[in-house]
């Protein structure tokens, strides 16, 4: 066992050998033999087989929900967590009937399509216009209401391919915004391109921006492939007519919960090292990918350290949110439960991008921590892992909402070529995960966990975090 941090410092600092922003040798050995013990499990790749097989997809506010926090909390129980409880969200929900999307003229073709969340149903028997073609978000947001007033609009914009995910962002606007802005130019429905980078005939689903002060249309995507059909269609000059039926609604408020596990510390325990991962899924495929992988992840990281020999000095939690699928809403309500105690957090890190291997780390700390930061890196670099200079890291999705009140963060970004040909998919299922990747996963959060539990310093959550970015 080793010594309180108190002594190991004092023992230290009087043989001159460890300065402020080293770690005890004994803690990094510690951290090799946590990177060697994961790598030769199975990532957790059981937790995510568990979940996806006995539970399936978990629709926020679904009964398959309820089954989900219900698995969740028992799982950690039986993982050996010193606590393990649950924190309510509240959310608006949203539920799929069916939907249908053909052309009925110049040709007759259905296409592969899946309603984007929070789209309402279409009146009975469906809506029937011709289509409009937009390039994206921008080109709707400029184009006069004339053109657009009672017709469909397809935005066609595509996601590129990129192994770090960034041709996500500019993209998904058109489903997170495209019905909103649609709808206040007197459209009658909205199609998109699916954002997604498939070449395979699936819809990628996904949410649209919830507001009750603002008007949504129905709102459908559709396969890149068959994307490609209408704008071919649309190139022959002809007017295109397509019949869109969506059958959903938007349900009561719904109470689910965060489910969290705490491993507390032997010295410091009222500080934190925050793990997440999301436990909703959309209602298609079965949610290994996003976020079963997760689930198992940061799970298999904290088995790892429970199965030590010794307690880390802080506490470490892992945090399986609620709700991030519809809105960050489990994330917005743990950050409000910890408003005023955001200071008690060392760091919070999400696995939320499937289960591809780890290339990189950026960290968002305090200055006086970045010696910290860059010998955890040293201990990550085996893992074919390298510290980037990016100094705005959020930790994850589920911790956005916490950034604002100066949450320290760590990003470890996962090798996301292939993530979104099953993002938001029926084909997100456990034969698209790499046992071996989600083990140098775990293990990288193991050595995160491990050593941010240990670190000589505090990583500086709090208001003189914010202060920092401002300078």
């Amino acid at each position: 066992m080793k010594f309180p941090l108190i002594l190991s410092l004092l023992s230290c600092a009087m043989l001159g050998s460890v300065s402020a922003q080293e770690f005890d040798p004994a803690d990094l050995e510690t951290a090799r033999e946590l990177r060697a013990s994961a790598l030769a499990g199975n990532g957790g790749f059981d937790v995510v087989e568990d979940l996806t097989t006995r539970v399936g997809p978990r629709l926020a506010g679904s009964p398959a929900d309820a089954r989900a926090v219900a698995w969740a909390e028992a799982m950690l129980l039986e993982a050996g967590f010193d606590r393990v409880w649950l924190e309510p969200a509240t959310f608006p929900t949203w539920s799929r009937g069916h939907e249908r999307v053909a052309v009925v003229s110049p040709v007759e073709q259905d296409f592969q399509a899946l309603a984007i969340g929070y789209s309402p149903a279409t009146p009975a028997g469906g809506i029937e216009a011709e289509v409009v073609m937009l390039d994206d978000l921008a080109a709707l947001e400029a184009v006069e209401p004339e053109v657009v007033a009672g017709r469909i609009v397809f935005i066609r914009n595509r996601m590129e391919r990129a192994r770090d995910g960034s041709g996500y962002g500019p993209a998904v606007q058109a489903r997170a915004r495209g019905a909103l802005v649609a709808a206040d130019k007197g459209a009658a429905a909205v199609l998109i391109r699916s954002i997604g980078t498939s070449t395979n005939r699936f819809a990628h689903t996904g949410g649209m921006r919830f507001d009750t002060a603002q008007r949504r249309l129905p709102a459908a995507a559709i396969s890149n492939p068959d994307a490609d059909q209408l704008e071919r269609l649309m190139g022959l000059g002809e007017p295109v007519v397509i019949h869109m039926d969506i059958d959903a609604q938007i349900n009561e408020a719904y109470t689910s919960h965060n489910v969290i596990g705490q491993i507390d510390g032997a010295v410091l325990p009222e500080e934190i090292v925050a793990l997440g991962a999301h436990l909703d899924s959309w209602d298609v495929g079965t949610g290994a990918l996003d976020d079963g992988a997760g689930v198992g992840i940061v799970t298999e990281a904290a088995r790892q350290i429970m199965a030590l020999d010794e307690r880390p000095d802080r506490s470490i939690q892992v945090i399986l949110f609620a709700a991030e699928e519809i809105g960050l809403w489990g994330g917005r309500a743990w950050a409000q439960a910890r408003a005023e105690e955001i200071g008690r957090y060392q760091v919070a890190a999400e696995s939320d991008f499937g289960a591809g291997r780890i290339y990189a780390m950026a960290a968002k700390v305090q200055d006086s921590a970045r010696g910290v930061i860059e010998a955890m890196a040293a201990e990550l670099a085996p893992l074919g892992i390298e510290l980037t200079d990016r100094r705005q890291a959020v930790g994850g999705p589920d911790f956005i909402p916490a950034a604002p009140l100066g949450l320290a963060a760590i990003d470890l970004y996962q090798d996301g070529t292939t993530y979104f040909d099953y993002h938001h998919t029926e084909n997100d299922t456990l034969d698209k995960i790499d046992p071996e990747d989600m083990a140098q996963n775990a293990a990288a959060y193991a050595v995160l966990a491990w050593l941010s539990a240990q670190s000589p310093v505090s990583f500086g959550s709090g208001p003189a975090l914010l202060e920092r970015d401002e300078d």
